[in-house]
């Protein structure tokens, strides 16, 4: 239950900066942004190489995202592939029981 809870956080906490971050651009690459930040040198400057510097930042973090949701999705699977073999183990647990119980009536 706290794994879940974890990983809807971790899920809410990314939404809110993406959706913080997108809120304070203004227009690309046409100088600072709404946040009251300048957004660093070549956007202020704004102009072709504002708006190229922009868009190689948002690239970089479209790309770091995309590694984010890989990096969740493989570690969702791995986690189902645990949960599965412990269902097996368990599973034979309860037949192996279940035979004893059988062989207790048995024997009566």
């Amino acid at each position: 239950m706290a794994r879940l809870l974890m990983r809807s956080d971790f899920r809410n906490c990314i939404a809110t900066q993406i959706r913080m971050a997108s809120e304070q651009l203004g227009e690309l690459g046409k100088g600072a942004g709404k946040g009251g930040g300048g957004g660093g040198s070549v956007r202020e400057a704004g102009g072709a190489l504002g708006k190229r510097g922009a868009a190689q930042e948002e690239s970089y973090f479209r790309q770091k995202e995309k590694e984010q949701m890989e990096a969740l999705r493989k570690h969702h699977e791995e986690e189902i592939a645990h949960h599965k073999k412990e269902i097996e183990r368990l599973q034979k647990e309860i037949d192996r029981y279940k035979g004893k119980i059988r062989k207790l009536k048995h024997d009566d």
